[in-house]
Protein backbone atom coordinates (compact mmCIF):
# COMPACT_ATOMS: atom_id res chain seq x y z
CA UNK A 1 0.00 0.00 0.00
CA UNK A 2 1.41 3.23 -0.98
CA UNK A 3 0.36 6.30 1.19
CA UNK A 4 0.51 9.85 -0.60
CA UNK A 5 0.58 12.96 1.48
CA UNK A 6 -2.42 15.46 0.05
CA UNK A 7 -2.18 18.09 2.78
CA UNK A 8 0.67 19.17 5.67
CA UNK A 9 1.00 22.58 8.12
CA UNK A 10 2.62 22.87 11.74
CA UNK A 11 2.11 26.27 12.83
CA UNK A 12 3.32 27.66 16.02
CA UNK A 13 0.83 29.38 18.83
CA UNK A 14 2.87 29.89 21.65
CA UNK A 15 6.14 28.46 22.51
CA UNK A 16 4.67 25.66 24.00
CA UNK A 17 1.81 24.80 21.58
CA UNK A 18 1.13 23.66 17.97
CA UNK A 19 -1.44 22.87 15.75
CA UNK A 20 -0.22 20.33 13.11
CA UNK A 21 -2.48 19.42 10.36
CA UNK A 22 -2.14 15.94 8.16
CA UNK A 23 -4.94 14.97 5.91
CA UNK A 24 -6.54 12.77 7.00
CA UNK A 25 -5.11 13.21 10.71
CA UNK A 26 -5.74 16.66 11.88
CA UNK A 27 -4.31 17.26 15.57
CA UNK A 28 -3.86 20.18 18.48
CA UNK A 29 -0.98 19.74 20.54
CA UNK A 30 -0.47 22.02 23.48
CA UNK A 31 2.01 21.25 25.80
CA UNK A 32 3.17 18.23 24.73
CA UNK A 33 -0.45 16.44 24.69
CA UNK A 34 -2.58 16.05 22.34
CA UNK A 35 -6.02 17.53 23.00
CA UNK A 36 -7.92 17.80 19.54
CA UNK A 37 -7.67 15.64 17.07
CA UNK A 38 -10.27 14.66 14.16
CA UNK A 39 -9.22 10.98 12.69
CA UNK A 40 -11.35 8.14 10.88
CA UNK A 41 -10.59 4.56 12.34
CA UNK A 42 -11.28 1.05 11.33
CA UNK A 43 -15.32 0.53 13.03
CA UNK A 44 -15.36 3.63 14.40
CA UNK A 45 -15.94 5.94 11.75
CA UNK A 46 -15.20 9.90 11.42
CA UNK A 47 -14.46 11.41 14.89
CA UNK A 48 -13.04 13.99 17.07
CA UNK A 49 -11.49 14.11 20.30
CA UNK A 50 -11.76 16.87 22.73
CA UNK A 51 -9.41 16.44 25.75
CA UNK A 52 -10.49 12.75 26.90
CA UNK A 53 -14.05 13.13 25.05
CA UNK A 54 -14.68 11.03 21.80
CA UNK A 55 -17.63 12.56 19.63
CA UNK A 56 -19.05 11.27 15.95
CA UNK A 57 -17.75 14.07 13.24
CA UNK A 58 -19.74 14.08 10.26
CA UNK A 59 -17.04 14.91 6.98
CA UNK A 60 -18.35 17.20 4.48
CA UNK A 61 -14.91 18.47 3.12
CA UNK A 62 -11.68 19.55 4.01
CA UNK A 63 -12.83 23.30 3.60
CA UNK A 64 -15.39 22.00 6.45
CA UNK A 65 -12.94 20.25 8.55
CA UNK A 66 -10.26 22.84 8.67
CA UNK A 67 -13.06 25.60 9.53
CA UNK A 68 -14.68 23.42 12.59
CA UNK A 69 -11.09 22.44 13.81
CA UNK A 70 -9.41 25.99 13.45
CA UNK A 71 -13.09 26.76 15.77
CA UNK A 72 -12.40 23.48 18.61
CA UNK A 73 -8.88 24.77 18.61
CA UNK A 74 -9.91 28.40 19.42
CA UNK A 75 -12.49 27.55 21.85
CA UNK A 76 -10.09 25.58 23.44
CA UNK A 77 -7.65 28.19 23.48
CA UNK A 78 -10.16 31.01 24.98
CA UNK A 79 -11.12 28.28 27.88
CA UNK A 80 -7.36 27.48 29.00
Amino acid sequence: MTVELLFRERSALTPSSFVEIVVWYVAFVADGACVIRYDNEAGKGDHRHIAENEVPYRFLGIEELLADFWKDVETWRERQ
